[in-house]
């Protein structure tokens, strides 16, 4: 009998050694990681720079807490301004923690200057935020919701993508004090706000006096081909969370705040015991620096490319699929109906992959993946999909 809580259905497997896009089981079964953890293995396993960085910040000193200076994290908020263009950042543990900072941000933001007494944040439907209960509240998923009620009041939903709808929801809600949305929506199926839509969505903030919040935290740090989605459009949020591929394994998140919604916590506004601690943000800036050296971000949009391309020419013939679709190194397969249960085949060929959004096959390889490694996950997902959709 476990003592584990049972919040997890686990697959049957545990792995016990890493090295480079690959996973080893306790059997010594090789399985080529396309999911990354879910988007965190940046360098993918047992990265050499990786491993020593860690090692060597953990023998000097591993946690000193927010009480005192710590100058790996002042570095790691300058190394992500300066990428970002934002102005500063808070650090915590998870992308939940994150976006729980930013929803706190956006209400401090209400009440401190737009002198709104019941501020609201517009969210979008298919969203996914975290896990607590500011964060599940945002989120649009009601089967995360279900048991958690009453949820935290002050978030108004509209359509991911509909420009028409926000516009409404602005004119109607006078208390509205931000917009919050994912630029590729992961857990909601690979789902991308398109240019137009964030440039539109920055004017209408602009206009309003509304924070833009953009959640980086699964397509943030490179996997898109950019340091952050947003850059493609070169639309720069208000504030902006990443967590996950931060510190490639390392649990470590980041609110980053530019503009309006800069400068004004204080003391006392929010904290955290363990954010940013050396370990973490020594984690973080090597993941920045090897993405830099390595030219990771060019890999990304490269590899993810060819991975996009072969897959829908060689899926183009089965009607079951809807579409290949997503950027760089984060891609959906939609099919017309649930397969979920592709997730246990793939294990059994001894790829790992996921599905989201009951329909969608989810790639979210480690931003090392070589092309070679990308037609290795073609040729074993293909005849999966093949076969999955003439048995159902």
């Amino acid at each position: 009998m476990s003592h584990l809580m049972n919040t997890y259905a686990r697959l049957p497997v545990a792995f016990v050694r890493g090295e480079g896009v690959w996973l080893y089981d306790e059997q010594g079964k090789p399985y080529l990681d396309a999911l990354a953890g879910i988007a965190v293995s940046t360098l993918g396993h047992g990265h050499p720079r990786l491993v020593e960085a860690i090692a060597r910040q953990a023998k000097a000193v591993i946690h000193t807490s927010n009480l005192y200076r710590i100058p790996a994290q002042e570095r790691l908020a300058d190394r992500l301004c300066e990428l970002s263009g934002m102005d500063e950042v808070f650090f915590g543990n998870s992308g939940a923690e994150a976006n729980e900072c930013a929803i706190k941000l956006a209400r401090f933001y209400g009440h401190k200057v737009k002198k709104v007494e019941a501020p609201k944040i517009a969210v979008m439907e298919h969203a996914f935020h975290g896990r607590t209960l500011a964060t599940l509240s945002a989120t649009g998923n009601v089967k995360t919701q279900l048991g958690f009620e009453p949820l935290v009041p002050g978030f108004l939903r509209v359509p991911f993508g509909d420009v028409a709808a926000l516009t409404r929801l602005i004119a109607e809600t006078p208390d509205l004090v931000a917009v919050m949305f994912e630029v590729i929506q992961g857990e909601g199926g690979i789902r991308l706000a398109d240019s137009e839509y964030l440039r539109a969505v920055r004017s209408l903030c602009d206009a309003h006096g509304l924070l833009m919040i953009c959640d980086e935290v699964q397509c943030g740090l490179g996997r898109t081909g950019k340091w952050f989605g947003w850059q493609w459009s070169e639309v720069r949020p208000d504030v902006m969370t990443l967590a996950k591929g931060l510190g490639s394994g390392v649990p470590i998140g980041a609110c980053l705040a530019a503009g309006p919604a800069a400068g004004l916590f204080g003391p006392g506004n929010h904290g955290s015991t363990f954010g940013g601690n050396p370990l973490a943000c020594t984690a973080g800036l090597t993941t920045l620096d090897v993405i830099e050296t390595d030219a990771l971000l060019d890999n990304a949009a490269r590899v993810g490319g060819y991975l996009k391309a072969t897959l829908a020419a060689r899926l183009a013939h089965l009607p079951q699929v809807k579409g290949v679709r997503g950027q760089g190194l984060m891609l959906g397969v939609e099919l017309d109906r649930p397969c979920g249960a592709l997730v246990l085949d793939a294990l059994e060929a001894g790829l790992l992959i996921n599905v989201t959004a009951e329909r969608v096959i989810r790639l979210l390889p480690p931003l090392i993946l070589a092309i070679e490694e990308a037609q290795q996950i073609v040729e074993r997902l293909v005849p999966l999909v093949e076969r999955f959709v003439a048995r159902h």
